[in-house]
């Protein structure tokens, strides 16, 4: 047995309870499915557990009937020894457009008063101007900032680059640097060179985020490994593979064998891996899950679409009957991110390129049907973007208006008070008020559900019992 790396340890972030299922069937996985195993996994010896952000705020309140808040203090409670993690979209938090600082600031203090340990920060354009706030607030909440790279392959995008920003987000204080690969793209060597040159220029702890879209990830992270990352995402197996990531098991079982230390119980992953391989099976069987997610899909190296699009822009067609047009929005996805100035492709950019591909498809003529979203990307709204846009894309967007100069952050003002003060009466705290400001229909809706459900117990509680 080949022991050289006795010495050095590799940590494992466990992402069957945000990524995994986001990425596999659009993270349709309610509390009430994996409470029972939270006090086990909470044995299993994870650097992190990844639980929240990303989309599992949005779909909580959209399709779960779940208030997020709750769910984060549940699991709070259920895994007192576990580091809770969230990814956190800098100025967007988890919404779609860009908030004042103030929400910002309150909606990472929240999280952090309701149990988050560590913050994973991005901004989707790397515009390190978006993440200041947030990782000012949280380093002061006393949360544990992972600064985040998005990574992506174009012409502006290069080693140097990257290990810069890694430098700078260092300066800003962040406990970790994470480059997250959404897509899957990153190959051995790229992983192995990006890491080498991060790793040259930063002290801190370096962490590695990918998919197995492409079929790389494995190797992708063992030559991460060797060029000193120290941190991996990964998934329960059940629940690995395909538009998610590699399996927590095999990477425990191959780099233990290597020599390295990775401080997991396998006696707990099994368990773990057992209670949510009949969960998964039911998602199969009701069509939640679609086999196409669990599969290698190596087009990804060319269209650079991360798992979560995938499986967006495969609902999103299926529900305009126009599945037949799938592969035509893959080619022209790459197209809309260059006209764009080679954004990387993570949410909210993701899905901004992701519906103006199919917009350019399914109407027959690029551009003639610009997106809202798209037009407030093209105004600056969402910072600058990491290559010129196509002028004639500004042209068609923006017409005469000029864009935005400076941080858009900084021309928005405080809603706070104004939106606790609407919502009197109806938000029993500041974070309903924060929920509703991130998406105000569907908390709306929530909160309208909620109140039905409250008076119905209350109608049956006060109803007389008969001796």
């Amino acid at each position: 047995m080949n022991t050289t790396h006795t010495t050095r340890k590799v940590q494992f972030t466990e992402t069957v309870l945000r990524d995994a299922n986001q990425s596999l069937i659009a993270t349709r996985l309610p509390y009430s499915k994996f409470a029972d195993i939270l006090p086990t996994m909470d044995k299993a010896g994870y650097y992190s557990v990844e639980c929240w952000g990303g989309a599992v705020f949005d779909v909580c309140l959209r399709f779960l009937d779940e208030d997020p808040w709750q769910r984060l203090r549940n699991m709070r409670k259920a895994m007192p020894n576990s580091k809770l993690q969230m990814l956190l979209r800098g100025q967007n938090l988890l919404g779609y457009k860009h908030y004042p600082d103030e929400i910002v600031k309150m909606f990472v203090e929240k999280s952090v008063e309701n149990g988050i340990d560590v913050i994973r920060i991005f901004d989707a354009l790397n515009d390190l101007r978006n993440i200041e706030t947030a990782t000012k607030t949280a380093i002061k909440c006393g949360a544990t900032v992972s600064g985040t790279l998005s990574f992506t392959q174009s012409p502006v995008h290069t080693l140097e680059a990257f290990a810069k920003q890694a430098k700078e987000m260092e300066n800003m204080g962040v406990a970790t640097v994470c480059v997250k690969d959404m897509a899957g793209v990153m190959t051995p060597q790229e992983a192995y060179e990006l890491i080498g040159a991060i790793k040259s220029e930063i002290k801190l702890p370096v962490v590695l985020h990918t998919h197995c879209t492409t079929g790389m990830a494995f190797m992708t992270y063992l030559k991460a490994i060797e060029a000193g990352v120290d941190v991996i995402d990964t998934s329960s197996s059940c629940f690995s593979g395909g538009t998610s990531q590699p399996a927590t098991e095999t990477l425990n079982y191959a780099l233990k064998q290597l020599g390295y230390e990775t401080g997991l119980d396998d006696a707990v992953l099994k368990e773990v891996n057992d209670f949510f391989k009949p969960i998964r099976d039911s998602y199969i069987a009701d069509g939640t899950l679609n086999p196409k997610m669990m599969a290698t899909d190596t087009d990804a190296l060319n269209y650079k679409v991360p798992g979560g699009m995938l499986s967006n822009l495969v609902s999103q067609l299926k529900a305009q009957n126009a599945m037949d047009k799938f592969e035509e929005v893959l080619i022209e996805t790459p197209k809309v991110r260059a006209d764009l100035g080679y954004p990387p492709l993570v949410t909210p950019m993701s899905q901004m390129v992701g519906v103006q591909a199919t917009n350019n498809v399914l109407s027959g003529e690029r551009y003639k049907n610009i997106s809202k979203e798209v037009k407030a990307y093209c105004r600056g709204e969402y910072g600058t973007s990491p290559a010129p846009i196509n002028p004639e894309v500004m042209k068609m967007a923006l017409g005469d208006e000029k864009p935005v100069e400076g941080r858009y952050a900084d021309t928005l003002e405080p809603v706070f008070e104004k939106t606790k003060k609407e919502l009197e009466g109806i938000a029993k705290n500041d974070e309903d008020v924060l929920s509703y400001i991130l998406f105000p229909q569907v908390t709306e809706k929530y909160f309208a559900a909620r109140k039905a459900k409250e008076e119905k117990v209350v109608k049956y509680t006060i109803t007389p019992v008969e001796e």
